[in-house]
């Protein structure tokens, strides 16, 4: 997969206005800043015209395929259409299913519990967690992390064409790291996985708010992913793609919505018969604003021309990749390398720092939001970083007595903090170029100067002491 700006004008596309935007927060400095969100990630904020649509939507929902009333019958046809758009926004195949499901982590443990019980799943280190540990009642072989798309290609091979016996498999990737923000060759790894009797899910959260997906296109069997990383509200994720181990597979969960008809039999019990449709895994009442609120998200980037998104994100990371590499103290983390394309997520440490120490320094004295830790994808990150498996490491900074960190100097920290985790920037179609310039700027003079103020451990975080502001 690549990402192309040929032809393109990034200046053409300003940002998307997404909530938040105009939101302040208080520096430990004094004063208030406007806040720069550079945690997409994680979770991006939600666009404003998908906030409107649901606004515009809330005084009329209403239970869905269950109520006569004009309200259900309307929430009824939103729901469905809403399958719809997802269906086209992710380039389904006619006989695909799109199911609703929480998050990208909901699905993808949808998927395992549908699996054939005899079924073999492959799974590199480097996936989130999401997709790393779902596959809990199946055999499961683990890929050691590649270290250039070729050889993920060839490790797939070597894996799938030595598994004994010859069975059912499944291989699960992501589309683009969220760690590193590379995007991996998913549709080699489609064509390694089907020429060797296998399937294969294409974990998207990642790449689906920063690139087009096309399941016909990539040939992957499923693809999954959740709204609140596609600029959608938190609670609302896809499962898209085959039917058949669906409709196979037990109903995800047992409820009504799963069932066409439930009946006593003679000797007491039940019999049930469930639904084939998407509705087999939907049980319960839906969560009708969510999913209005994934496909809202679908069309307003589709209207806003992904080309043209794409080609502005490539021009930012450009910028921070750039701005990075002129402060000699920061590593910025990579399987492929520096020319591997990727999106808007990169991950760095800097040397002499804590990456908690540093990431509490932007936030409180820059008003700049961005993320410290493993970022549930511990193997991957400790490979990236050398660090023993047993090393601490997912948030906060070491305990130093009575409680306060070691205060930098200029050029950083003292060595004992050496990064056992890591700090991530990540953005999107919403981010101004000011929040850009302003983080490059912090590294700068953080690396340069030093945090102006002093950090303390706090409930395994690293927060600003409420006391003297550093002496630098």
């Amino acid at each position: 997969m690549s990402v192309s700006t040929a032809a393109i004008d990034p200046s053409v596309c300003a940002p998307l206005p997404v909530l938040g935007q105009d939101v302040t927060v208080p520096l430990v400095t004094g004063g208030e800043v406007t806040y720069a969100a550079l945690d997409y990630a994680a979770s991006a904020p939600a666009l404003q015209r998908v906030w409107d649509d649901v606004a515009a939507y809330a005084p009329y929902y209403g239970s869905v395929h269950r109520g006569a009333g004009y309200l259900s019958q309307l929430s009824t046809d939103l729901f469905e259409n809403s399958r719809r758009t997802v269906a086209e926004f992710l380039g389904c195949r006619a006989e695909d299913q799109v199911v609703f499901t929480r998050s990208t982590t909901d699905s993808l443990n949808l998927l395992a519990a549908a699996i054939p019980a005899d079924c073999q799943v492959f799974v590199y280190e480097t996936e989130h967690h999401a997709s790393l540990l779902p596959w809990r009642n199946a055999q499961v072989t683990y890929l050691n992390a590649p270290r250039t798309p070729g050889q993920a290609v060839e490790t797939l091979e070597r894996a799938l064409a030595d598994r004994d016996p010859y069975g059912p498999a499944v291989v699960c990737v992501t589309g683009a790291s969220n760690v590193t923000g590379e995007l991996w060759p998913v549709r080699e790894l489609a064509a390694a996985a089907h020429a060797h009797g296998a399937r294969i899910v294409l974990d998207a959260a990642q790449l689906a708010p920063h690139h087009p997906v096309d399941i016909a296109e990539l040939d992957v069997d499923w693809v999954a992913f959740s709204g609140h990383k596609l600029y959608a509200p938190f609670g609302s994720g896809v499962l898209a793609g085959r039917a058949d181990w669906l409709r196979a597979a037990e109903p995800y969960l047992a409820g009504g919505g799963a069932s066409r008809k439930v009946a006593r039999r003679a000797d007491g019990g039940v019999d049930v018969d469930w639904h084939t449709t998407a509705a087999r895994h939907e049980a319960g009442s839906p969560n009708v604003i969510g999913v209005h609120s994934i496909a809202s998200a679908c069309r307003a980037l589709t209207e806003a021309g992904f080309d043209n998104l794409v080609a502005r994100e490539q021009e930012l990371v450009s910028r921070v990749r750039e701005g990075l590499a002129e402060v000699p103290e920061v590593q910025v983390l990579s399987l492929f390398g520096d020319d591997a394309p990727r999106v808007g997520v990169i991950s760095f440490v800097v040397r002499g720092w804590n990456s908690s120490h540093f990431a509490a320094a932007l936030s409180a004295e820059y008003g700049i939001g961005v993320r410290d830790g493993l970022f549930c994808a511990h193997p991957l990150v400790r490979t990236l970083l050398g660090s023993d498996p047993q090393d601490p490491g997912e948030c906060g900074a070491p305990e130093a007595e009575p409680g306060e960190l070691p205060q930098p100097s200029a050029g950083g920290t003292p060595s004992s903090l050496r990064s056992l985790n890591a700090i991530r920037v990540s953005f999107g179609a919403g981010t101004p170029d000011e929040h850009i310039d302003r983080f490059l700027r912090a590294v700068t003079e953080l690396v340069r100067e030093g945090a102006r103020w002093k950090y303390r451990t706090e409930d395994g975080r690293c927060v600003p002491d409420r006391g003297e502001a550093a002496q630098v």
